[in-house]
């Protein structure tokens, strides 16, 4: 299947160095990749069906300042819908005037829900297909822009809908919060002050984030597996559902 990495964090924060663990894991997941990342309410999205081991858009991004404090990249190992761009992840819609990006590990099986106008999938992915459900389904929960612990409560009772038809492991974001899904696998941690020096698990780079921070940064990272092999990640419950606001976990 396939993998997922998300960042929140409570000031833009640059993400290369877990978006390179990730992308090292390409060699087993060369679908096509995608990152995409928040300035305050703009996102700017690149996608490329080849693998990010070996695409020039990778290329390109390793060597972009990216500094946001919302960040969900994914690489793909497809299971549903052919190897092309329309059905690289992450996706994008348009709701309540801001921007939602999500992305998603898993299976669903048979599910095909009735989908109005304003949410169609353009690719066909059954991904594609249950974030319109959920952009759908959210915009008839609530007749305004609710807040982050209203979207936290409605997603809670959609997502194990979701759930029901398969594995359903995904990233979500509008900017001003990252949500975890988790069905089978998904890790998180915290960097928060006193940091310390970090290593990839896959790769043989090491930063010491005490170089590049200051007391009062705090960054949450959600991986499908941990990115590095000297951090205590802690593993989500199939089921779960965490929100991430501001670098830091809270249960729904």
């Amino acid at each position: 299947m396939c993998q997922l990495l998300g960042m929140n964090a409570n000031t833009p924060t640059n993400v290369m160095f877990s978006f390179t663990g990730l992308a090292t894991r390409a060699q087993e997941h060369k679908d096509g990749f995608g990152i995409g990342f928040f300035e305050d309410r703009g996102v700017r999205l690149f996608v490329d069906a080849q693998s990010a081991r070996s695409s020039p858009v990778a290329a390109l991004i390793k060597t972009w300042p990216i500094r946001s404090s919302q960040v969900i990249a994914h690489i793909r190992k497809a299971t549903q819908g052919q190897v092309a761009l329309e059905n690289t992840h992450p996706f994008q819609r348009e709701l309540w005037g801001r921007y939602w990006v999500m992305a998603h590990n898993g299976n669903l099986v048979d599910f095909h829900p009735r989908l109005h106008g304003a949410f169609r999938p353009v690719g066909d992915t059954d991904s594609e297909r249950a974030f319109c459900w959920l952009m759908q389904e959210l915009a008839k929960s609530h007749a305004s822009v609710p807040s982050v612990e209203e979207l936290s409560r409605t997603l809670a009772e959609l997502c194990p809908r979701l759930h029901r038809h398969g594995t359903f492991n995904m990233l979500l974001s509008n900017g001003q919060a990252l949500w975890a899904h988790c069905s089978t696998h998904l890790h998180w941690v915290v960097r928060e002050h006193p940091f310390r020096p970090v290593s990839l698990k896959d790769e043989d780079l090491r930063v010491d984030f005490a170089q590049h921070t200051t007391p009062h940064d705090r960054v949450a990272l959600v991986a499908t597996e941990p990115l590095t092999r000297d951090e205590a990640w802690t593993a989500m419950r199939p089921g779960e559902l965490r929100v991430f606001v501001e670098g830091l976990p809270r249960p729904v």
